[in-house]
Order: structure tokens, then C-alpha cells, then sequence
């Protein structure tokens, strides 16, 4: 088998580890666990403070699903997702906006994640909200480095960034881009938080309990909630009191399929998770085993694997409480085995698969761009502790966007980008609903009692990243690290999940190290190439963590592609 020299080693040890998408995070998390937290104290710790280290891609009052196994095996996901106002009209983007989801509040939902990483804790956590916030608000009040993505993605949107002045004020100081190495610091961020954490000292007196439901007031019905809803009204957004009081994230359960021996977990249908199950069970259908890594051959039968799963991603997903996806049927012997025999081995379809199950969506026309207008969003961390329970979140919402509210540093989630400003498509805008979301978390169950949180950022890429790596760790055996840094690719025959929808029937983006040749036989396929660079962020940052109990190890990775990092001990 073809092996890859990585740039950094699989990070080992016997007690505990973390991976996060940015360094400071992983430190974060990993200085919990050292003080004797659980996975879910270190990764709220690291998830709370990647909205703070990137805040391009990630906000503290964004989205937060998170998935938790615990060490006797119970499983669930916090769904850490938001919906849309109440007092939205369903008809307000096709009547005002011409079929357009545009940027500013219309597009805020609820945001989830301040919700998430207290119901993680009220739930299976071991310590108090101003414990796992405390990074986070040093990072915001002292700040913290500029590094290259955030300086590139702040230069990538700088018109947006000034279409909004209180957010130029916080991400370019002196109205310029921030360059690498530079402080930026968040002094109002820190001080929101900080009053969420004073609300719950003052409450502490009753009990942890009592403590962190007052934090999760201070947001919810507080201050906090005040200035949200009183700024957004102000810009002609819909969000209110209402929906902010009553809101809490939907405990839901995992959706797994046994795939080898192995235990494969994946969150519900209002995200993308089925369809990364649904591309796994086909390209094993069509065969795996023989085929060389990275060549044409294999390559092809995981494009064209991801093709079925997301075809029926467009025509089916969406949030449960408002429609029946079949996701059973979707997962099916016989649905696998018909999106498999529907494959051509010698030619790439020439366009999103048509549906088995159910009617078609009107598709967008094929889109003239060099690639899709890629929102930056999303990071991601994963936390196996020493008693062997296992933590997998998925943070995201940037702030280029959506406005700041004034006065607190909060970008509220503006993941309603992700609803199709049609009500008729099933990923269609209504009031209470939510978004299909791409952040997705996952978990592998090895077949030797291991466990395997795992995820990343991509927006849509997500799950074939994901996919990758999974394949590049149980089938092929690479090291974890490894199995990150292995040259990937990326198909775009679909509608995109983000606002404008843009569809790319034939494209196939290739990173720049897998060989010349492979790339032509994808073309000859019928593959339309894009060249990626030899490693870019486009690619996903899958992060890793693999507890072995055959070795009484814990193995862990971080993607290079970006600014992640992995700690054991």
C-alpha cells in the first residue's frame, strides 16, 4: 500500500486525549483533564474557547452539536442547533428577497451552543461553567495571535467584515486586515461571558445545578437576551424573547450501522450525518477491498458512493419535527444495494443522482465558478478521558455575516444561511424549525471495544473528508495521523448547503499530491478535475481520537490543514 510521510507524528498516551482545531482550544481542554474533568468538561473548555481563538469560524453563540458516549456505553447527541424565529413568515425570502437568503439578522436563528455546552454539562459534565469557561475568557480579554487562516479568511470577506462596523471594529482594529503574529483581542466577548459566569457564582450557593442553570439564564433571559433580541428587532430581524426563554437543545439518539465489526455513530437527519453512514455502506456494496489507495479506481467508487448519499441528502433530509425522512430505508440492504447498482465503474455521472426513494428537488443550473462560494465555518474537537468516555462536538457559525451585537461581542448564529428560502424544499424555511445543518460529529465503536470520536469542518465536504480518514484508519491501517494527512478529494455534484445553493454537476477537486496520472484517469472517467493545491483547508481538518484497548493506548491526530493540534498523556 502507498504510505505518506506526515509532517507531525500520531500523538500517544495512556490516560487521556484531546483534539481540537486550534491549538490553545486542545491546551484548554487538555488542562481540564489534567485537573481531573471528564471528556465533557475538557471538550465544552475546548469547544467554548474555539469561539473565542476563531471567531471566523466559529461563534459562542453559534451552533454546537455535540455527541456523547459515556464509558457503560450510553449514547446521545445534544443537538446544539437552533431554529428559526417563531414569528418568521414563511414566505418572507420568496416575497422580499427574491428566493435569496440575505446577509444581516433575517438569517439569525436561535443560537444553540451557550445552551449545548451547559445541557453537556448539567448532563454528563463534573464541573461548573466558570471552570470550562475560564480559557475562553482569557483568550477574549488578553487575546490571543493572529495565525494565517484567520488573517486570510478576514481578507477573504473584508467587504463584509465593513459592511458592519462593529465588527470591523472587533476582527480588522484600525479598519485593516489583522496580520499574522498580531494580538486581537475580544474585550466585549470576555466581559459577556465573564457576567455569565458571575451569575453563576451568585447562584452557586444551591448547588452546581443551580449555578449553571443560572448561567444558562443569564444568556436566555438575561442581559444577555435582551441586547440580542432588542438589536435584532432594531435591524428587522423576527428573533425574540420568546424564542430565546423557551429554547433548549433536543436530546436525540445517535443513528448507527454496524460496518465490519465496527459500530459506526452519526447524528440525526437535521444535519448530514446519515448521508456519511449512507456513502459508507454503498462504496462497500461496490467493493473496497483490492482497490489501491488514492488510485483512479478507488477514488471513483468514493466519488461516485458520495454522489448517491448526497443526491439523497437534497431530496430528503431535514429537521424531523417538520417532515418524515426516511432514514431506515435510506440505510436499507435494498436502497444500498440499488444507489450501488446504479454506479457506472467505467463513467462518472454526469450529474447529481436521480432519486430512488420519493420525488426529485428543482435543481439550480450548473454553476460557471472555479468552485463554490465557501462560507468559512466550523471547527471541531474530540476528547476520549481515563474512565474511557468519549466526546465529539462540532462548533461553527462565523461572523463575516451577521452582524455583532453591539456592545456584547456575540455574532448570533446566522446558520439560517443553511434553510433554502423556499418553503416547498425540504430543507425549507418555517418558523420553529431548523436548518439542515452540515456540522455533523461522529463516533466509531471499534470492533475491540475501542471508541473513535472523530470530525471536521468543510461545510459540505464534512462527511467526505470524514469518510476518508475512517477508510484510511479500519481499512487500510494507517496510523491516525496518517490517515489525516493522506492527499484527499472532494466532489461538488450537488447543491451546495449554503446560501446561494450553487451546483457543480461534474466537479471533483483533487488534491495536488495525489499523482498526475491518477488525476487523468479521473478525467478520462468522465471526472471533472479541479487542481487543489498539494494540501489545502478546503480538504476538511479531520481531528482524531482512538482509544486501543489492546495496547491500553490512546492515539490521537490533528490536521495540518489548519491550525489544529493534538495533546495525550
Amino acid at each position: 500500500m502507498r504510505r505518506y510521510a506526515t509532517g507531525r507524528p500520531t500523538i500517544s498516551g495512556t490516560r487521556h486525549a484531546i483534539s481540537a482545531g486550534h491549538y490553545l482550544a486542545a491546551a484548554a481542554g487538555y488542562a481540564i483533564l489534567e485537573a481531573g474533568g471528564n471528556a465533557v468538561d475538557a471538550g465544552c473548555a475546548a469547544g467554548l474557547a474555539l469561539g473565542v481563538l476563531q471567531p471566523d469560524l466559529v461563534s459562542v453563540a453559534g451552533v454546537a452539536p455535540i455527541m456523547v458516549r459515556l464509558a457503560d456505553g450510553t449514547t446521545e447527541t445534544i443537538a446544539g442547533l437552533g431554529h428559526w424565529p417563531r414569528s418568521l413568515p414563511p414566505d418572507v425570502f420568496m416575497r422580499e428577497h427574491g428566493g435569496t437568503m440575505p446577509q444581516g439578522v433575517r438569517r439569525i436563528v436561535v443560537p444553540a451552543a451557550p445552551d449545548a455546552w451547559i445541557q453537556a454539562l448539567e448532563r454528563h459534565g463534573t464541573m461548573s461553567f466558570g471552570d470550562i469557561a475560564a480559557a475562553a475568557v482569557r483568550f477574549a480579554g488578553e487575546g490571543f495571535a493572529v495565525y494565517d487562516l484567520l488573517a486570510g479568511s478576514i481578507a477573504n470577506y473584508e467587504k463584509d467584515y465593513l459592511r458592519f462596523p462593529q465588527n470591523a471594529a472587533i476582527y480588522m482594529p484600525g479598519g485593516k486586515v489583522p496580520v499574522v503574529g498580531q494580538k486581537l483581542v475580544q474585550a466585549d466577548l470576555a466581559r459577556s461571558l465573564t457576567y455569565m459566569v458571575e451569575q453563576e457564582k451568585a447562584a452557586a450557593g444551591k448547588g452546581r445545578m443551580a449555578g449553571l442553570a443560572a448561567a444558562h439564564a443569564a444568556f436566555y433571559r438575561g442581559d444577555l437576551a435582551r441586547e440580542i433580541t432588542r438589536y435584532v428587532a432594531q435591524e428587522g430581524g423576527f428573533l425574540s424573547m420568546e424564542d430565546l426563554a423557551g429554547f433548549r437543545s433536543r436530546i436525540e439518539p445517535v443513528v448507527a450501522r454496524r460496518w465490519r465489526g465496527h459500530e459506526v455513530m452519526v447524528c440525526g437527519p437535521w444535519c448530514q450525518g446519515p448521508a456519511l453512514l449512507e456513502a459508507l455502506l454503498i462504496a462497500e456494496k461496490l467493493g473496497l477491498d483490492g482497490l489501491e489507495h488514492n488510485s483512479a479506481a478507488y477514488l471513483h467508487v468514493l466519488t461516485e458512493a458520495l454522489k448517491g448519499a448526497l443526491a439523497d441528502r437534497e431530496y430528503h433530509f431535514t429537521d424531523p419535527a417538520f417532515g418524515l425522512v426516511p432514514v431506515d430505508e435510506l440505510l436499507s440492504e435494498a436502497h444500498v444495494a440499488a444507489r450501488a447498482a446504479a454506479v457506472d465503474r467505467a463513467r462518472a455521472h454526469p450529474s447529481m443522482p436521480e432519486p430512488i426513494l420519493g420525488r426529485a428537488t428543482a435543481l439550480p443550473g450548473a454553476t460557471r465558478a472555479e468552485l463554490p462560494k465557501v462560507e468559512a465555518d466550523t471547527s471541531y474537537v474530540a476528547v476520549v478521558d481515563r474512565w474511557g468516555n468519549a466526546f465529539s462536538a462540532t462548533p461553527s457559525d462565523g461572523s463575516a455575516n451577521v452582524p455583532v451585537i453591539p456592545g456584547t461581542g456575540l455574532v448570533v448564529s446566522g446558520r439560517g444561511s443553511q434553510s433554502r428560502p423556499d418553503p416547498a424544499h425540504p430543507a425549507g424555511v418555517a418558523p420553529g424549525k431548523r436548518p439542515r445543518l452540515t456540522p455533523n460529529p461522529a463516533m466509531v465503536v471499534t470492533k475491540d471495544g475501542g471508541v473513535m470520536p472523530f470530525g471536521t469542518p468543510g461545510g459540505d465536504v464534512q462527511i467526505q473528508a470524514m469518510l476518508q480518514v475512517m477508510l484510511n484508519i479500519l481499512h487500510f491501517g494507517m496510523e491516525v495521523q496518517e490517515a489525516i494527512e493522506a492527499p484527499r478529494v472532494a466532489t461538488y455534484a450537488f447543491p451546495s448547503s449554503f446560501a446561494p445553493y450553487e451546483y457543480f454537476p461534474k466537479r471533483l477537486a483533487v488534491e495536488g499530491r495525489i499523482p498526475s496520472a491518477v488525476r487523468q484517469e479521473l478525467g478520462v472517467l468522465g471526472h471533472e478535475v479541479k487542481d487543489w493545491p498539494d494540501t489545502t483547508w478546503l480538504a476538511g481538518s479531520v481531528e482524531v481520537v482512538l482509544r486501543d484497548p489492546a495496547a491500553g493506548m490512546l492515539h490521537a491526530g490533528a490536521d495540518p490543514r489548519r491550525p489544529a493540534y493534538a495533546i495525550a498523556g
